[in-house]
């Protein structure tokens, strides 16, 4: 019997003892379920506190009769009814009495007096070392209700824009870390108490086993409300057994549709008018590179909804479906459940699609099952994980082997990296010494000619200068990007025309042609005054 079926037959029994008691007393009885939720509140006439001592409510009053109707409980002491009733009869008023259950009784008092609100402190970001930071919100964590803890924890993850939570197991506590711009923060110590709170709710809403020896992966969605709107937040959950205990890392999904868009992604206008030229031709291949977490799926959903139009046909497969796109059909595929993207892609195939995209190519299979779509008719979009461009063009070729048949199929490699912007506001300039500019020349001295670049003799950098509002002088994330534009020279390397396929030659034909790679395109946005080197080389 399940929990409302449980409450219903518990509200049925009291019911049922308070009608048998009213006839004891020589009470009119109510039943409160046809009118508790319901009926309007007498807020002048008892004080909250003398309604709890007395197991008294009001019910109405008709201003005609100057009558009085009060709900009692068999808890309501004689005394106090015969009190009142001497008191309104001397004052020429009428006043009735009628016998209400225990639980009507808790229901109404509900209304007269809500539970109160608790408001929680906001997690604060504890810098190197700062003790005190991290002591006041592990002590926020064990005051927060039990029922709010995990509530609690997305919502002030969402708050700070934090992409990942990490939960994790050590000998005497359990570590809190939230991923804010890139980079991970300790927040607070959670008692095991709060963890087993956790899990308890993921294993009911992500369907997470606490018992499992084997790693799992679980999905849930989450209403977050803030300042009088609400938006839904999707967690992907992925949960490992460790020596001390169950680690958890809750992946935020936060993607508003309107935000996904080219223009808004900072992307170089040269970089653009690439990713343009591409898509804008019904076939062949886009390859977004890069490890977990560098804004491939943002990126790869801005050129979706970029080519979202009623005249073509989008399919996507998923491993989770992390944000719905109206007008964009999306399968999930779930490959911890034995299913696989080439069974997938095949039987998509045939239903006409304009545009596929495939969540990441993992295998030979789906490798070549995606390039034989690109080079018949459909635009195929998809993820790799590889360093580079290069690298990641020599394993396609690893995957595949060389074909002179799929020698066109590839179009476009992206090599992708989040790096955190600098705060405008309070970044401060400085001159690098020596070594620094000696190896920013090094780095930039095969740059092509077309690409603009601040004279290396004279060029300043920026450093993060924090403030209250921004504790680590870095506010958001912005892409640093390499482009492998598959050239003739490039494709004769999977035509076979080339015998050495290594990533170093591959790399180096490409940048022959004008490719900037990962490196390069950071160090110019830290020239800009965007970045800073520090985190050129702490993501590159």
């Amino acid at each position: 019997m399940d929990e409302e079926k449980i409450q219903a037959r518990r509200r049925d029994q009291d019911e049922d003892a308070t009608r048998h008691r009213a006839s004891i007393l020589g009470l009119p009885y109510l039943d409160g379920r046809e009118f508790e939720s319901t009926m309007p509140l007498l807020r002048d006439i008892l004080t909250i506190d003398e309604m709890y001592e007395g197991r008294i409510v009001p019910l109405s009053f008709n201003e005609e009769d100057q009558s009085y109707r009060f709900a009692v409980t068999s808890q309501t002491p004689q005394s106090l009814m015969a009190q009142m009733t001497r008191e309104y009869t001397d004052e020429g008023r009428r006043i009735f009495f009628s016998l209400i259950s225990g639980s009507a009784f808790r229901s109404i008092m509900l209304r007269f007096d809500p539970p109160k609100k608790i408001i929680y402190d906001d997690i604060e970001i504890a810098k190197e070392g700062d003790s005190d930071t991290l002591a006041q919100v592990t002590q926020i964590l064990a005051t927060v209700g039990t029922n709010d803890v995990f509530n609690y924890l997305i919502d002030q993850a969402d708050k700070l824009g934090a992409s990942d939570i990490h939960i994790e197991n050590q000998r005497e506590s359990i570590r809190v870390r939230m991923r804010v711009d890139g980079a991970l923060h300790t927040v607070a110590e959670l008692s095991r108490d709060r963890y087993r709170v956790i899990m308890a709710t993921l294993a009911s809403h992500a369907n997470i086993s606490t018992a499992a020896t084997e790693p799992q992966s679980g999905h849930m969605q989450q209403v977050i409300h803030r300042d009088g709107a609400s938006h839904l937040l999707n967690l992907r959950v992925e949960a490992v057994p460790t020596i001390y205990g169950m680690d958890l890392v809750l992946r935020l999904f936060n993607f508003d549709t309107s935000m996904l868009n080219l223009d808004l992604l900072s992307i170089s206008k040269e970089e653009r008018e690439q990713i343009d030229e591409i898509i804008s031709h019904p076939r062949g291949m886009l390859l977004m590179v890069g490890p977990t977490g560098s804004g491939k799926s943002t990126t790869l959903y801005s050129i979706l909804n970029a080519l979202n139009t009623s005249d073509r046909k989008i399919i996507t497969l998923e491993d989770p479906v992390e944000n719905t796109i109206p007008g964009i059909t999306q399968i999930p595929i779930d490959t911890t459940a034995g299913q696989r993207f080439a069974d997938g892609l095949r039987s998509v195939l045939r239903l006409d699609p304009d545009v596929v995209m495939v969540g990441e190519i993992r295998d030979q299979e789906t490798a070549r099952t995606a390039i034989q779509a690109s080079i018949t008719g459909h635009l195929v979009l998809s993820s790799f994980h590889a360093n580079s461009t290069a690298a990641a063009f020599s394993r396609i070729i690893d995957m595949i082997g060389q074909n002179p048949i799929f020698s066109s199929a590839v179009r476009l490699l992206i090599a992708q990296r989040l790096v955190r912007k600098l705060w405008d506001e309070s970044k401060e300039e400085y001159e690098p010494d020596e070594a620094t500019r000696k190896w920013v020349k090094k780095v930039l001295a095969d740059l092509p000619e077309n690409v603009d670049c601040p004279d290396l003799d004279t060029f300043k950098l920026w450093r993060p200068v924090p403030t209250p509002d921004v504790p680590f002088g870095y506010k958001g994330r912005i892409p640093v990007m390499e482009q492998l534009v598959v050239t003739e020279n490039i494709q004769s390397f999977l035509r076979g025309d080339v015998v050495d396929i290594h990533t170093e030659a591959i790399e180096a034909e490409a940048k022959k042609n004008g490719m900037v790679t990962l490196l390069q395109a950071g160090v110019l946005t830290a020239l800009r005054g965007e970045t800073t080197l520090e985190e050129v080389n702490r993501v590159i």
